[in-house]
């Protein structure tokens, strides 16, 4: 790439990386990262009123980073993203991800956002939409999607990174450097 970008989106399944890639890219390029769930989790478990609000504010700024995530975000986000990094890992990769973390969270009690926690390990058999299960679910969904939103959206670059390895590939090709001239 010729100059950096200042938008960026990262797209990918539940327990892919996003976040961590997403703050990584905020770390090397020193762009504001907000995390999405963050915005949309309010206490119980529930959606914030604010989510939308806040996704608009948040996109409205000159340069951010965050995921590409939530039906109701989407479109905001594509409206004003330079580019997408979309991290399509392996499934099973993608499964071991997400169950080690769910379980560390939920065994260190970890707070996430405003005051929830993981769920008991019981509520995979429970919750239709536990996140271990919408992972599962989910697992192809972009595969279908993410290319026609993309491509309505011609001023978006899509960059495809098919491993945590090629992802920190590209991340090193970036630089604060770049973005003069």
């Amino acid at each position: 790439m010729s100059s950096l970008p200042t938008r960026i989106a990262v797209a990918g399944v539940s327990g892919s990386g996003k976040s961590t890639l997403a703050k990584r890219i905020s770390d090397r390029l020193g762009i504001p990262y907000v995390e999405l769930d963050s915005l949309h989790h309010g206490p119980d478990w529930t959606s914030r009123p604010e989510f939308v609000a806040d996704v608009r504010a948040l996109v409205a700024r000159p340069a951010w980073v965050s995921e590409l995530q939530y039906a109701t975000a989407k479109p905001l986000i594509l409206e004003r993203v330079d580019v997408i990094v979309w991290l399509d890992v392996p499934t099973p990769l993608t499964m071991y991800q997400v169950i080690r973390r769910t379980l560390v969270r939920r065994v260190r009690r970890t707070e996430l956002w405003n005051g929830n926690v993981e769920p008991p390990l019981r509520s995979i058999f429970t919750d239709p939409d536990h996140v271990v299960l919408w992972a599962w679910k989910t697992r192809n969904r972009l595969r279908g999607e993410l290319p026609d939103q993309v491509a309505a959206h011609p001023g978006v670059k899509l960059i495809r990174v098919r491993s945590h390895r090629a992802a920190r590939r590209w991340l090193a090709s970036m630089t604060k450097a770049s973005a003069v001239g």
